[in-house]
């Protein structure tokens, strides 16, 4: 039994199969690789947690790749690693490399439950009511020392223009069932920068991690969405009574903040139409 849970988080690696750069600019594969030798002195880590967008053309190639560098860095400090589908994963490829989409994973006392919020096609999130029964059956029983929840869609708002018709849609249900059982924390990736929140009747912490891919720049003004060069991951001690604390780490380059993308309202709007949520839940 540990006494605490430490997590390396990263998410929206993006990668591909064929060696492709993301936008055309960025190799993620060399991005996420950067990662990992940041976080290379870290030796006490329990799971690393990737919460999806792990591809980006949903092949067995890319997926393979992952696993090739993560289970290859947590192997040798006794580390599971734990995979969520994201939007941009294709779930034949996902769980013939990764293994099953929602699975539930004890370590050291603590339980991690992935949730699959994906909805084939879509930007945007949704747990229909099979997922939350799958969620309430993994859940029934309460772990010595609590659960994480790891999923892509964070159940909180989005900061950026972007993400608001690609957020999860109605997050109550899921909080609702989180609140009623033993969940301590609710991981998270899909906006593509760091946060800290809390969500839910009891306030259940949710982090989301820095993507490896690009960042999503805060600050861009109404009707623009810009995203830069830049990986990061996230750090997280979860201990067996007490709060959760969260550390995010860059994974520095010499061309870090550099536009990737910089979008207008128009192309905001043509993404929303191809793959927001225009519904209610």
């Amino acid at each position: 039994m540990s006494e605490s849970l430490r997590i390396l988080h990263l998410s929206d690696t993006h990668l591909y199969g064929d060696g492709r750069l993301h936008y055309g600019l960025v190799d993620t594969l060399a991005a996420l690789d950067r990662v990992l030798e940041r976080a290379q002195d870290l030796v006490s880590v329990d799971v690393v947690v990737a919460s999806g967008d792990l591809s980006d053309d949903g092949s067995a190639e890319s997926y393979g790749l992952l696993a090739e560098r993560l289970e290859g860095w947590a192997e040798p400090r006794g580390a599971a690693v734990v995979y969520a589908m994201g939007n941009h994963d294709l779930a034949p490829a996902f769980e013939q490399v990764l293994g099953p989409r929602e699975r539930s994973v004890s370590v050291g006392g603590f339980r991690l439950v992935t949730v699959d919020t994906t909805v084939p096609g879509a930007g945007y999130g949704l747990i229909d009511a099979d997922r939350l029964r799958r969620l309430q059956d993994a859940l029934a029983e309460p772990a010595p020392n609590g659960t994480v929840v790891a999923l892509h869609h964070p159940p909180v708002p989005p900061t950026t223009d972007l993400f608001e018709t690609l957020q999860l849609v109605d997050p109550h249900p899921l909080l609702e069932v989180c609140a009623a059982a033993d969940v301590r924390l609710i991981l998270a990736g899909h906006y593509h920068h760091s946060l800290v929140s809390s969500a839910g009747p009891t306030g259940i912490p949710v982090v989301v991690a820095p993507a490896v891919a690009n960042t999503t720049d805060v600050l861009s003004p109404p009707g623009r969405e810009r995203a830069v060069r830049g990986s990061g991951f996230a750090l997280i001690r979860v201990p067996t009574a007490g709060p959760v604390r969260a550390h995010f780490v860059s994974a520095a380059a010499p061309d870090d903040g550099a536009t990737v993308y910089n979008l207008s309202q128009s192309d905001i709007d043509r993404i929303a139409a191809d793959s927001g949520w225009h519904g209610r839940p």
